[in-house]
């Protein structure tokens, strides 16, 4: 009976990230943020900057940009690409507009490929840990701050690949004035992030990635 048990234990286990899709993107990301599936990496506070660049070592980033279903937004990198020094903070930019004629609650997801480098890849400031919100053809312009640990330079396999794709979904959440009120309004939160970032001044140095 344990192992029948066990059995159907793990059924629904990996069932989830499926059903999570069709039926609850809410549950979805619950799942994935716990377990790293799928390369939703997971998140873990770092005290303290990056402390060297390493230039002669670099790695193409890619970036990339999907909407789910029944989200009116534009979503989409402002450059496709950048190529970075290991350990080297860069700042690039996401567009999000929300097309629709009323006000609308959105949550990003995100994740690392090839899932070799996600250990690897931090994030400092980003828009995908809270219910976000634009207004009627409201447009905002999203940071991204990240660096590649040094570390990496110890892990052959990863550094062989010397490409990473940093990818982000936006999910909608609703449009009820409960929601509205508890989102953050992301043009003007990510209107003071740029403004921080310009002076170097981040959120927190935040490793949204799983590390042995």
């Amino acid at each position: 009976m344990r192992y029948r048990n066990t059995i159907i234990l793990c059924a629904v286990l990996l069932a989830l990230p499926t059903a999570g899709v069709i039926y609850s993107p809410t549950l979805y990301r619950l799942f994935c943020a716990a377990t790293g599936y799928g390369g939703t990496t997971r998140r873990a506070i770092i005290t303290s900057a990056p402390t060297s660049v390493v230039e002669n070592e670099k790695v193409t980033v890619s970036f990339d940009a999907n909407v789910a279903n029944g989200l009116a937004w534009y979503f989409y990198p402002e450059e496709p690409q950048v190529t970075v020094a290991i350990g080297e903070p860069t700042t690039i930019y996401y567009i999000a507009k929300n097309v629709s004629d009323k006000p609308v609650v959105a949550h990003a997801v995100f994740n690392v490929t090839p899932f070799q480098v996600a250990p690897y890849f931090f994030k400092i400031q980003c828009f995908c840990f809270s219910d976000e919100k634009l207004a009627p053809g409201e447009t905002a312009r999203m940071p991204v701050v990240f660096y590649l640990d040094k570390s990496i330079l110890d892990d052959k396999q990863a550094m062989a690949l010397r490409r990473v794709t940093l990818s982000y979904t936006f999910y909608r959440e609703g449009d009820d004035p409960d929601q509205i009120a508890e989102a953050r309004d992301l043009r003007a939160g990510s209107a003071e992030e740029s403004a921080a970032a310009a002076k170097g001044v981040t959120s927190g140095f935040v490793n949204d990635a799983p590390r042995n």
